[in-house]
């Protein structure tokens, strides 16, 4: 048996367990069914605390040179403006970072990996994904898919850590109970800055309305902008160049034929897998736990629950904690995804969705008391998540 631990995937999730684990002097293999780290944009959110947690590994300064900063973010509607504007300043007293970064996640493996790269306790293997784990007592062996052939090999704990489609969570035989929103969303990429024409417009701003909301999400170069797909619009129309500009031109009258750098349309769950933990094998972020994106709290969380995972796997490494020390991951993580990212995640929606009256009226007031202002900003940053979790043992 290989005295080291397994990760199934090389995303941000998976290298940020792989770095925090060979900063604890574990060693790690990463299995990537990929031929290269992913390029795609997808996630590209990082809240205060996770830059809390990427600057302990040495990661945050790169990441935030590579990207954008926004201290504020606000919610609006086309006819009110803005109902509400908040400034991450207000709790800059609890993080290093009070502030979101804006930068694409795949920034993050690389930056992740540039680092790992050449260390003695770090191995990554692509075109390799992991089929099927069977354990015992000591150990799980693993059954990877390379080139048409299958191999096996053997360590001490195994972290599915391979996405919304996990083989690890299916070989381990995991329900990832939940629903499947009925809308798609889209997201159109352009270079155009809609700052230069929509007044005190901050660079993540969400946009109310009943008929069809939006946000916009400006990270370096690009304004990602998302959109509700109803279900009756097929996905052929939704990727159409002519949809794409109908949709961007009504975000402001009068401006149309954006430059587009890419659309992508996906579905959009809510799930969350019945455990976290089955003897030595770990699920961790999409694996896990998928959810709408709206409020950046997916890859968070899943970086939230690498470090949670493999700050108690260190300890059990090195004999300084029981083997019991790692039920507390599941007892955690997963009742915080519960509480705090499922219930916040499908809130922010149903709040675009409305006409913004009632939910205007809650921000104004949120935001006229110093001490709801400093609650509200503590849970959309995801810091009250991270205490709930402390105070569950």
């Amino acid at each position: 048996m290989d005295e080291r631990v397994f990760i199934a995937g090389a995303g941000p999730v998976g290298l940020v367990a792989a770095a925090n684990l060979v900063r604890g002097g574990v060693p790690v293999t990463v299995l990537e069914a990929g031929a290269d780290l992913s390029t795609e944009s997808r996630a590209s959110t990082f809240h205060p605390p996770t830059l809390d947690m990427l600057e302990r590994l040495g990661a945050a300064g790169v990441l935030i040179a590579q990207g954008l900063i926004a201290p504020r973010f606000q919610y609006r509607t086309k006819r009110d403006g803005v109902l509400g504007r908040f400034d991450f300043g207000a709790i800059a007293d609890l993080t290093h970072h009070p502030y979101r970064v804006q930068c694409e996640q795949s920034k993050l493996t690389r930056i992740l990996h540039q680092q790992l790269r050449g260390t003695a306790q770090f191995e990554l293997q692509f075109g390799a994904e992991v089929k099927d784990v069977t354990q015992d007592r000591t150990g799980v062996e693993i059954a990877i898919a390379r080139n048409g052939k299958t191999e096996r090999r053997s360590g001490r704990w195994l972290i599915g850590a391979d996405g919304a489609r996990s083989d690890v969570r299916r070989a381990a035989g995991i329900e990832f109970p939940g629903f499947t929103w009925p809308e798609r969303f889209l997201v159109v990429s352009t270079p155009f800055d809609f700052r230069t024409v929509i007044p005190d417009l901050d660079a993540v701003s969400y946009v109310a309305d009943p008929t069809r909301w939006h946000f916009l999400l400006q990270i370096p170069g690009l304004c990602r902008v998302m959109f509700p797909i109803r279900s009756e619009e097929s996905d052929e129309l939704a990727l159409s160049s002519d949809f794409a500009q109908s949709l961007l031109a009504a975000v402001i009258p009068g401006i149309s034929n954006y430059e587009v750098a890419h659309a992508t349309l996906y579905k959009v769950h809510q799930r969350v897998a019945k455990t976290f933990q089955r003897g030595r094998v770990f699920l961790a972020g999409d694996a896990a736990h998928i959810n709408n994106p709206l409020g950046g709290m997916g890859m968070n969380g899943g970086i939230h629950d690498a470090i949670n995972l493999t700050s108690r796997l260190i300890e059990v490494w090195h004999d300084t904690k029981p083997q019991a020390e790692l039920e507390r991951y599941d007892r955690q993580r997963r009742a915080v995804t519960l509480e705090y990212i499922e219930q916040q995640s499908i809130q922010n929606k149903r709040n675009l969705e409305s006409d913004g009256t009632e939910f205007g009226r809650g921000l104004k007031e949120i935001a006229a008391d110093k001490t709801r202002t400093r609650d509200y900003l503590l849970r959309v940053s995801m810091i009250a998540s991270l205490r709930r979790a402390q105070e569950l043992g």
